[in-house]
Order: C-alpha cells, then sequence, then structure tokens
C-alpha cells in the first residue's frame, strides 16, 4: 500500500521533531504534527522558561550574599514584566530555530491537533494524511483538582503567563515543579506558602534531599503547610481564600498554583480508533522499541509514562529513528540510571537508585557514604546554605547504583558523575580519583 509519509509524529515537541528529523535524515519521508508552538512543553513552558526564572531568583540569592564578600550593592527594584518580555522573545526565537531545522530536513510542519483515524491515518483540521508508521508523542498537560472555586487558581502554564509578580503565593504539591516555582518565587522576593498533602515534598528522591531542602526553605522564611490538602478557594476581592478539608482557613492570596502533576495527552489522540491500548492512568504503555500494541505505532515522552525528561523524549526517538531508518536493529533507550536535576534554591541532583530503592532491590548488601557541610562559598554569606551529598553502593566492590546530591553548583556537576555511574564506576574508582580542590565536587572522591 502507498502512504504519503513514511512517518508522521503527534506532537512537536522535543521528541517528536528530534524523531522526525533523524529520521528524515536517513531517508524518511516525515511530518510533525502540533497545534501549538513548536517545541513543547519544555521549550513554552517548562525547562527554558523556568531556568529563565531561576538564573533571575539565583541572581536576586547573590545579591543578598556580596555584602559578606566586601560589596556594598543594594538591590533597587526587580522588573519582573521586562524580564518575561525578553523571556518571551528568547522563546519565539527558539520557535523560529525549530521551524527552521525541521524545513532543513524537509520534514513538513502540519499546524493543527492531530488525532488517529486507523492505523495508518492522522487526522488534523480537516485534512487527512497517511503513514506507514506513526509516532505518539503529544506530551501531557497539567492536572487541577476538583474542589469547588478550583478555577481560580492557575497551573504551572498560568505561572508562564504572569505579567506581574504577585506578592503572596500559595504553591499546592508536593513534586519537583511545586518546589521550584515556591523557590523562585521566594527568592524574588514574594511570600509563599507551599502546601502539601503529606509529610514530605519530592517522596521520590532520596530522604536526604528532601529534609535538608526542607531545613533551607525553613531558614530562609519560605513557608511549608504540610498534611494538608484544599477544600475550596474562594474570591475575595482581588484576593483568592484558601479553606482545607479539615476546616482550617489558609487566609487569602494573590494567587494559587495547581502544582499537582499532569495528565498524558492520550485521550485527545483517539487511541481506540487505531487499536491503541491505553492505561488506567492515560498512558499508553511501549516496550523497549518503543513499540505500542499495534505494530506500525510507536510512542515517547511523558505519554509513555516513563522518566517525564526532555532529554529521555528526544533520546529515545532518535533511537527510534535509527532503528527504523538506519538499520540499527539493536538500537533503544536503556531507562537505567536516567540523571536529573531539580532547580530548587539550592538545586538538586541525582542519578541511580535512592538508598530505600536500593534496599528494597539489593537488602543488606548496600552501603551508603554521605557528607553535609557548608561550602566555602557560603562561609562568607549572611545566609549559608548547607550542601548535601550521598554514594549509594552494593557489593563487595561497592559498585555505585546512586549519587544523590543537593547544594550550589551540583546541577552542573551531576552530568559528569552520570557518565561514570552508567559506565559501572565503583567506589574505589571514586577513590582513586584525584580532588579537584577547593570544590564541592571533591567531596564525593574523598567520602570515608
Amino acid at each position: 500500500m502507498s502512504y504519503q509519509y513514511d512517518l508522521i509524529a503527534i506532537g512537536g515537541g522535543s521528541g517528536g521533531v528530534a524523531a522526525a528529523r533523524r529520521a528524515a535524515k536517513h531517508g524518511a519521508k516525515c511530518a510533525v504534527v502540533e497545534f501549538d508552538r513548536l517545541g513543547g512543553t519544555c521549550v513554552n513552558r517548562g525547562c527554558v522558561p523556568k531556568k529563565v526564572m531561576w538564573n533571575a531568583a539565583h541572581i536576586a540569592h547573590t545579591i543578598g550574599d556580596v555584602a559578606g564578600y566586601g560589596f556594598d550593592v543594594e538591590q533597587k527594584s526587580f522588573d519582573w514584566t521586562r524580564l518575561v518580555t525578553d523571556r518571551e522573545k528568547y522563546i519565539a526565537r527558539l520557535n523560529g530555530i525549530y521551524e527552521a531545522n525541521l524545513a532543513k530536513e524537509n520534514v513538513e510542519h502540519l499546524q493543527g491537533f492531530g488525532s488517529l483515524v486507523d492505523a495508518h491515518t492522522v487526522k488534523v483540521g480537516d485534512k487527512s494524511y497517511t503513514a506507514e508508521r506513526i509516532l505518539l508523542a503529544p506530551g501531557g498537560t497539567p492536572t487541577v483538582p476538583e474542589i469547588p472555586g478550583a478555577e481560580l487558581g492557575i497551573t504551572s502554564d498560568g505561572f508562564f503567563e504572569l505579567t506581574e509578580m504577585p506578592k503572596k503565593v500559595a504553591v499546592v504539591g508536593a513534586g519537583y515543579i511545586a518546589v521550584e516555582l515556591a523557590g523562585m518565587l521566594h527568592s524574588l522576593g514574594a511570600e509563599v506558602s507551599l502546601i502539601i498533602r503529606r509529610e514530605h515534598f519530592l517522596r521520590e528522591f532520596d530522604d536526604l534531599l528532601s529534609s535538608t531542602l526542607t531545613e533551607t526553605m525553613h531558614a530562609e522564611g519560605l513557608k511549608i503547610i504540610n498534611n494538608t490538602e484544599l477544600a475550596e478557594l474562594k474570591s475575595s476581592g482581588s484576593e483568592i481564600n484558601a479553606t482545607t478539608k479539615d476546616g482550617r482557613d489558609l487566609g487569602h492570596f494573590d494567587q494559587v498554583i495547581w502544582a499537582i502533576g499532569r495528565r498524558p495527552l492520550s485521550a485527545e489522540l483517539n487511541p481506540q480508533n487505531a487499536g491503541i491500548e491505553v492505561n488506567s492512568n492515560g498512558y499508553i504503555p511501549t516496550d523497549k522499541w518503543q513499540a505500542t500494541n499495534v505494530e506500525n505505532i510507536f510512542a515517547i515522552g511523558d505519554v509513555t509514562g516513563r522518566e517525564q525528561l526532555t532529554p529521555v523524549a528526544i533520546a529515545a526517538g532518535r533511537r527510534l529513528a535509527e532503528r527504523l531508518y538506519a538499520g540499527k536493529t539493536d538500537r533503544h533507550l536503556n531507562y537505567d540510571n536516567i540523571a536529573s536535576v531539580v532547580f530548587s534554591h539550592p538545586p538538586i541532583g541525582a542519578v541511580g537508585l535512592t538508598e530505600a530503592k536500593a534496599r528494597e532491590k539489593f537488602g543488606d548488601d548496600v552501603k551508603c557514604y554521605q557528607a553535609k557541610f557548608t561550602p566555602m562559598y557560603h562561609a562568607f554569606t549572611a545566609h549559608p546554605q548547607k550542601t548535601a551529598m550521598k554514594l549509594v553502593v552494593t557489593g563487595a566492590d561497592e559498585k555505585i547504583v546512586g549519587i544523590h546530591m543537593i547544594g550550589a553548583g551540583v546541577d552542573e556537576m551531576l552530568q559528569g558523575f552520570a557518565v561514570a555511574v552508567k559506565m559501572g564506576a565503583t567506589k574505589k574508582d571514586f577513590d582513586d580519583t584525584v580532588a579537584i580542590h577547593p570544590t564541592s565536587s571533591e567531596e564525593l572522591v574523598t567520602l570515608v
């Protein structure tokens, strides 16, 4: 049978674009379907604008630190509107680069919402297109709780639409998005309350990271309201009043930001039309080849429910394209030991198993090396932040199965250590590496 395309990718985020471009480079005729701006969540409402805002918050922190180093510097003002305007110009430039890169590889950009008609047909608007293979990479969208007045709050998408900085904010959620938004708003001068349903946030991370960040937040005046679920939001003039399920009144806020999770955009694809299996959480299961239960349809990125990180989607998409169109028959993504960073204040970096997960897997054959210290930078600042590090090892050779860090600079230092973990490094390999002094990273090769 003749098809219009070899591959259609539904979703113009980093994963869909990466897969289509790599497939086209190997001779496939490809199209990318996207209803929004190219680049997906990461470029438009995620990693990129978040890092811009984090940089601004980091600079605000630094201004507060400089007196300890002998500088007489005063922060007279902060222009949120100007920063947001310049940030959006930067993102628009990235959108243009995505468009140009598709054109360079002769990948057609189909603007509109894509959905499945059958296993070989995608509908975009009022037109239908056929392809030998289809890649599902639609990403996800923030969720909002089903409580009265929930619409008065905004999600992370709404946060990036704010043209003025709110003065008093409630951030609701315990995951990395909640922690990042709370930290950057607080650092930029807002009064922030982080509302979490259970005792601790970042529960999927090692306990050392959550406990250290909690200590830092408390020390810096960010309010953490734990073991709390909101029952209702009510409008009160220009403010929002929040009450809890146990009857407490948390007061009034300029903004309430929902950061309680994301759902995959799978239902919008009409997967049933192609016989695609979808699990109870809305995710599309795939095997190690990114294949769904339908032979010619594949899925990557957030919609699969695996590690929801931009580089993961890119890596999976490129490997898939190389397997299908470049003859690399065993090419696939290994999801073990994928490093990640949380842009909290200070940042967090982690790769491999947490101590708890390691003990579940290896039992008593686990040992941990850790340190907690004040880095040299903060020896001269008025509000020093601690750095904490942990190596999780197992076996007689003490193979490193996890590295967990929080502190200034760990976001940049993790990448190299992640390579070592991926290669199977042992504690002895670290011990045999001469330290770089004076740095925080040297602690990882000098732990005893």
